[in-house]
């Protein structure tokens, strides 16, 4: 879920030193600035909200405004915050210790020494870290303007050159973390937002629950996860995969950006797996008939069973498709057939997409 607004200026160029951490943290007992609630000159807090509030660490309900609860799991809660001093706008992801300690890492935790080494603009930012007693609460960007394929559909306007600009924003995310050794292993449109609902919005990549990090000479991995329609062949296949899959994931949102449809679909789980192996998919019926040979030969190269034949994601930015940001003469609108397949998909009773799980325990 996407997290608020740093201003500082992210740069993919910005990073040498892959172990980096760019996080204020503020540990169990360490206090988070010199101000306090009591001297807080705002009208007293209605019951239900101070309720509510009361379940935060002191330290954070110090320097933040609880607005809103935006989402739960398991193990945590997501709250929209606003800070007291700013007014600036954050979320907060609230995680409880207890449920999970004993078990091995989890994702939150992969998730937060991740996030505390990134900074880019097109990647949710980590903005501090509180460690509790019972909770950890991870201070992150809020982004406001809707999921990817909510923003097309109600665009009423979607050509190539849109369709570029989103995969460029996503590639240069993908060069910048690929360089650090992190594989995200679950880039699907629903985890990539708009960070605000105006029309010059960048988008932003979320969730690194998933993600990996090898900064060593083997940078392979063998854990079985992410989403089914969006899994590489190497991992389904159970073989050693590298950051390669994430670039199999951009192929299939490539495809689902030009068409509306999923490249691989079927109701069977194994039918869908033996589509994906095999990269069995087809550029037929509407819009294809519609769309470039240079967009449709960017798929190709993206969605092939071997992981070294695909383009890297610097390959990728370089390719003619993405460079030009599709030619002048094809600025055809594929919003009308992209918007119609994507809310038959989407529709009550539609098939939906498997939430990201990892597969193997």
């Amino acid at each position: 879920m996407g997290c608020g607004t740093s201003k500082a200026k992210a740069d993919s160029e910005l990073i040498i030193d892959k172990n980096i951490d760019w996080v204020k943290t503020v540990e169990t007992g360490q206090k988070a600035n010199n101000y306090s609630r009591k001297s807080d000159p705002r009208s007293k807090i209605p019951r239900q909200r101070a309720k509510f509030e009361a379940k935060f660490d002191a330290r954070v309900t110090a320097k933040y405004d609880i607005k809103a609860l935006i989402g739960k799991g398991s193990y945590s809660r997501v709250v929209r915050v606003e800070h007291i001093s700013t007014k600036q706008p954050y979320a907060i992801k609230m995680v409880e210790k207890k449920q999970v300690e004993g078990k091995p890492k989890q994702s939150w935790e992969i998730e937060l020494n991740i996030l505390k080494r990134v900074r880019h603009t097109n990647i949710i930012q980590l903005i501090e870290v509180f460690h509790g007693k019972d909770h950890v609460y991870m201070v992150m960007e809020l982004a406001t303007g809707g999921e990817l394929f909510d923003r097309i559909v109600s665009k009423g306007h979607f050509t190539e050159r849109d369709a570029t600009v989103v995969l460029r924003m996503l590639l240069d995310a993908l060069r910048y973390i690929h360089n650090l050794g992190i594989t995200h292993r679950d880039l699907k449109p629903e985890n990539m937002l708009y960070y605000h609902p105006g029309s010059d919005s960048k988008i932003m990549i979320t969730d690194f629950g998933l993600a990996s990090c090898r900064t060593g000479s083997d940078d392979t991995m063998n854990t079985v996860c992410g989403t089914p329609e969006y899994i590489a062949p190497e991992i389904l296949l159970r073989k050693k995969y590298n950051q390669s899959v994430d670039i199999w994931a951009t192929g299939v949102v490539a495809y689902i950006l030009l068409s509306g449809r999923m490249p691989f679909d079927d109701e069977s789980r194994t039918r869908l797996y033996r589509k994906i192996v095999r990269a069995k998919y087809s550029f037929s019926g509407e819009p294809w008939k519609d769309v470039s040979p240079a967009a449709k030969d960017f798929v190709n190269k993206v969605l092939l069973v071997n992981p070294a034949e695909r383009m890297t994601s610097a390959q990728c930015l370089k390719h003619p498709w993405i460079a030009s940001a599709a030619s002048q003469s094809n600025l055809k609108n594929l919003h009308h057939s992209i918007s119609q397949n994507w809310l038959k998909r989407t529709s009550p009773g539609a098939d939906q997409a498997v939430p990201s799980i990892p597969i193997d325990p």
